[in-house]
């Protein structure tokens, strides 16, 4: 209900029509579009996202010479010492209020963490791992192995790997991103 509020509010009611609906299961008003825009990004990029729904529309429904938005993402990969962040989410299991938890480590250490990172704690150079243009790419490019080498900037100990990730509008008269 907000988009139709925005939409109404911006006076554009009556240049852009709202579907509600799984885009696998609806039908739009019209053969073809000219632009589709998606905020599909999970964490990791691809984790829990929803860019393989944006191809499918893509696919079914963008116009020849359409354009989806956001059109590139990259993924990169860097190495970072956080000795405070190892001890709050590694080694707090092995004494939980005088409890052995242990166990539970294990768990931890394979659960994604989604967090800001300080770039004072980076201790590598960042590498791309992932490049997606989203006008081309199919769901057998998502799932993907890239092989990477990682330079150090300073001498320190890594405690965990970080991956981020940038979108970018570049097929505009001023690229963003």
């Amino acid at each position: 209900e907000q988009a139709r509020r925005i939409v109404k509010d911006n006076g554009m009611a009556d240049k852009i029509t709202l579907i509600r609906g799984k885009m696998e299961e609806i039908e739009l008003p019209v053969e073809k579009v000219d632009i589709i825009v998606s905020e599909w990004m999970g964490y990791f990029l691809l984790y829990e996202s929803m860019l393989n729904t944006v191809l499918y529309a893509r696919d079914r429904w963008l116009a020849p010479g359409g354009v989806v938005f956001p059109d590139k993402a990259v993924m990169y990969l860097c190495a970072v010492e956080d000795e405070q962040m190892k001890y709050e989410r590694i080694d707090f299991w092995e004494n939980v209020y005088g409890f052995d938890m242990r166990a539970l480590k294990e768990v931890a250490l394979k659960e994604p963490v989604v967090d800001v990172v300080d770039p004072k704690l980076v201790v590598t150079d960042s590498v791309p791992i992932l490049n997606i243009d989203l006008q081309k790419c199919t769901e057998a490019d998502l799932s993907f192995s890239s092989p990477f080498r990682l330079r150090a900037n300073r001498r320190d100990y890594v405690h965990t790997l970080v991956a981020y990730f940038e979108c970018a509008f570049t097929r505009v008269h001023k690229p963003l991103g």
